[in-house]
């Protein structure tokens, strides 16, 4: 069983940037492509970035493709969103998660393991 905790999220204005993260809880989480996904009110999860577990592929959503990046740092167990020119659209509770398997994967039903979610706001 593996256990997610992200953190780093909050209020910023627009144009701004934030990092968000995600530790792990098992030691190494080495073998698990990761994923961050969000959900804004009144409308269902969508995919915002995932990596593998080697960290060599990436893959973005198109509405966050050159603003976001994701990356992760084995050592720490904990793979990173850093958000840049966030907008107002961008408000959501952003979900990190993790699949059994060490390629990427965009859709939801590939992951295994969620974690809470952390709320990220952005003013206009």
């Amino acid at each position: 069983q593996v256990q997610l905790a992200e953190s780093g999220g909050g209020l910023v204005q627009a144009g701004g940037s934030l990092r968000l993260s995600c530790a792990a809880s098992e030691r190494s989480f080495s073998p698990y492509g990761m994923g961050w996904f969000r959900q804004a009110p009144g409308k269902e999860r969508e995919f915002v970035a995932a990596i593998s577990w080697s960290g060599s592929s990436t893959a973005y959503a198109d509405s966050v493709q050159c603003r976001f990046t994701i990356s992760k740092d084995n050592a720490k167990n904990t793979v990173y969103l850093q958000m840049n020119g966030l907008k107002p659209e961008d408000t959501a509770v952003y979900y990190c998660a993790a699949r059994l398997l060490p390629v990427i994967a965009t859709a939801q039903h590939n992951y295994r393991y969620w974690g809470q979610g952390t709320q990220v706001t952005v003013s206009s």
